[in-house]
């Protein structure tokens, strides 16, 4: 006998309440007793499921707002690539987003968007580029810079590559020049200054019907040196180097035209850390 099984006297009969075995059919009165325990497995099902629903709310609260920063330095990890959930950025300077977290997320999102940037085809007409170098390096390298730039493009430069002088391209092509990051990790960093390496592909070419500047990919490593500035993150110097590079796939290689209507009809991102 159980809590609760114990003798209740009805009106002083004196018979008492017994409960009987599991599969008997009722009781001295008549009557049948459901199983304690089975409105207590009710509670612990509703219970389990609550705890479920509860566990996927507070999961997906990651992509609703900024979170802290955590350590990027050393071994990445299996994770490496996966989104963090802070916002990249606050607004743009032309067609550059700025506006970066003050931390290790907010400079690998910097270096990823500047090195997508200097990959543009901005770079390869004079206003444009003036404008990008001035959004993305700290003042007091653009000038030097931009004369540097300037003599990099040169017009054989722009030859070379198929295009006009003024860096447009031929009537009937698409001039495609695209930096699409892959990684991107913290080799130092400060509250002022930080090293952020960005792994990438870039595709450049000429894209169209008659075209003798296919686009091709080509892999590199760009090391970017940052500064805190007033205006967020900036760039103070750059290095690049090739690779690491894959192999290549069995992928069929798309026409000009094919490539030319992806570019078109394809809008870059805004990368986040």
């Amino acid at each position: 006998m159980s809590p609760g099984d114990e003798h209740d006297g009805y009106g002083g009969s004196g018979q008492t309440r017994t409960r009987l075995p599991e599969g008997n059919t009722g009781d001295v009165h008549g009557g049948t007793r459901r199983p304690a325990r089975g409105s207590r497995s009710l509670l612990m099902a509703v219970g389990v499921v609550v705890l479920l629903v509860a566990a996927i709310a507070f999961a997906n609260r990651g992509g609703d707002g900024p979170e802290g920063p955590s350590p990027s330095t050393g071994t990445p990890g299996k994770a490496a690539t996966a989104p963090t959930g802070t916002r990249p950025v606050t607004g743009h300077d032309g067609t550059v987003p700025t506006g970066y977290a003050h931390d290790e997320q907010g400079a690998q999102s910097a270096a990823a968007n500047y090195a997508t940037a200097l990959g543009s085809t901005d770079m390869y007409q004079k206003g444009p580029r003036e404008a990008l170098i001035r959004a993305v390096y700290a003042p007091e390298v653009v000038d030097g810079l931009l004369k540097r730039y300037d003599a990099s493009y040169s017009p054989e430069l722009m030859a070379s590559a198929g295009l006009e002088p003024n860096g447009t391209a031929p009537a009937g092509l698409t001039f495609v020049a695209r930096t699409v990051p892959i990684g991107t990790k913290v080799t130092e960093y400060s509250d002022s200054k930080a090293t952020v390496e960005v792994w990438y592909v870039n595709l450049t070419g000429l894209a169209g019907q008659g075209s003798t500047k296919p686009v091709t990919s080509a892999w590199f490593t760009s090391t970017l040196q940052l500064s805190w500035t007033a205006q967020g993150w900036r760039i103070t110097s750059t290095d690049e180097h090739e690779g690491p590079t894959p192999v290549n796939g069995d992928s069929r290689a798309s026409v000009a035209e094919e490539i030319a209507a992806a570019v078109e009809q394809y809008g870059g991102f805004t990368y986040a850390r």
